[in-house]
């Protein structure tokens, strides 16, 4: 679910070279003719009837719930519709899919389900959401632990932090930051104090497919990221200088109403859990990334 987007594309191609047959679930049609091996579905899985008809043959061993857009709407400035939208697609999924079949699903959630907590933000933390999105991707979390308390429904949450990479949509940060150097002008950016962590695309996909393969964890909320803080001004000027132009202009962009400076991850959880650790450093990671955007300029 959400096969047409940045990470759902990345676990779609990792899954067709595993030899996988794959059915990629998305909001809209794409242009581009699907991959071999890949049947392309198009449906609002907010939208139970369209999903139900979309996916009327859902017998499914995995499912990786990548569905979902970063909108930090207020609630009444189109929060409601981001709510409801992320939380009815995955009560609409554990309902339409067929259980008997069904050996693993993981839910991708979102380090913003932490709100202001303190870093490195671990597992055990109580989830304090400060957007209807963070709340939706805490319910849908919450939901699924439920499910799988009471019904044994075989769902495990990966919490991603800032997972970056080639084919990331144009309005995140780092893809932002790159086409404004690689084009070298000026751009506005906040102060970059801010402590993030990043982790790269095939890092991330490394989590999932190592999730799906681990009974063990299901039920569990794991976070997934590289555990490393890294300010965004640091961040801002590595791009700046991989690339050798470019001119950010710091502090033109103000920071969001109760951001949380220090967001950062504990991954003790997902070593021990999944034997998962990221493998990509930010430098060779940025270097990739920026080659990609390169090429397609």
């Amino acid at each position: 679910m959400g096969g047409g987007g940045f990470i759902g594309r990345h676990v779609v191609a990792r899954a067709r070279r595993l030899s996988w047959a794959v059915t990629s679930l998305s909001l809209r049609a794409t242009q581009d003719p699907p991959a071999a091996g890949v049947r392309v579905v198009a449906a609002d899985a907010a939208n139970a009837v369209a999903l139900r008809e979309a996916l009327h043959d859902a017998a499914f061993e995995y499912v990786v719930n990548c569905s979902g857009y970063i909108n930090h709407s207020a609630f009444l400035r189109g929060g409601r519709c981001v709510l409801e939208s992320h939380l009815n697609s995955v009560l609409n999924l554990a309902e339409i899919l067929q259980r008997d079949a069904l050996q693993a699903f993981v839910n991708l959630g979102s380090s913003d389900e932490y709100g202001g907590n303190g870093a490195p933000q671990s597992e055990s933390q109580r989830e304090s959401a400060i957007s209807p999105y963070a709340l939706a991707k805490t319910a849908a979390t919450h939901f699924l632990q439920m499910l799988h308390r009471t019904e044994r429904f075989p769902a495990t949450t990966l919490r991603l932090f800032l997972t970056y990479g080639p084919g990331q949509d144009l309005r995140r940060l780092v893809p932002q930051l790159i086409i404004g150097c690689l084009e070298g002008r000026s751009f506005p950016v906040s102060a970059g104090e801010q402590l993030r962590d990043f982790c790269y695309v095939q890092d991330t996909v490394d989590a999932v497919f190592a999730a799906l393969a681990a009974p063990a964890v299901q039920g569990e909320v794991i976070n997934v990221a590289s555990g490393r803080p890294v300010r965004i001004r640091e961040l801002i000027e590595a791009v700046q200088r991989l690339i050798g132009q470019g001119e950010p202009q710091f502090g033109k962009v103000a920071y969001r109403p109760g951001e949380n400076m220090e967001l950062y991850a504990d991954v003790s959880k997902a070593r021990t859990l999944l034997g998962w650790t990221p493998t990509v450093s930010l430098e060779s990671g940025l270097a990739s990334t920026i080659e990609w955007y390169r090429e397609r300029r």
